[in-house]
């Protein structure tokens, strides 16, 4: 089975791009805290890059930013392709499938209601 949950903070805002068929696509990366401490007794992070689609993308496009904590849940996708040198390069990411908010800092006021967020089980356009 493949399923991953992570939790971390934006280290950028989300780029949304629109696929020529109108789909929606945030691509960002997050910042995820190691367990346990480096030999300086400091946490250590990994950067992990995610893409999301359609109504997933949209939430988080809309209320997500650099520095504020997400949790995704998801599935770890690769890919490959040749770049203009005729170099094979991959790519691994989380495609994310689930976005919600997490606790961490307040980072506004607002005392809207959100809901959570799942796509569908349909074809992804890839």
């Amino acid at each position: 089975m493949n399923s991953v949950n992570l939790v971390g903070r934006l280290t950028r805002d989300p780029e949304m791009r629109t696929t020529d068929s109108g789909i929606s696509i945030a691509s960002f990366s997050i910042a995820v805290n190691r367990q346990f401490k480096n030999k300086d007794g400091e946490y250590e992070a990994d950067f992990i890059n995610c893409v999301a689609f359609k109504h997933t993308a949209d939430f988080i496009q809309k209320y997500f930013s650099k520095g504020q904590f997400i949790g995704i849940t998801g599935r770890i996708q690769t890919r490959k392709w040749q770049d203009n040198d005729g170099k094979t390069r991959y790519a691994t990411e989380v495609i994310v499938e689930n976005a919600t908010f997490t606790s961490g800092k307040a980072e506004t006021n607002n005392t809207a209601q959100f809901e959570e967020v799942t796509e569908p089980d349909d074809e992804l356009p890839f």
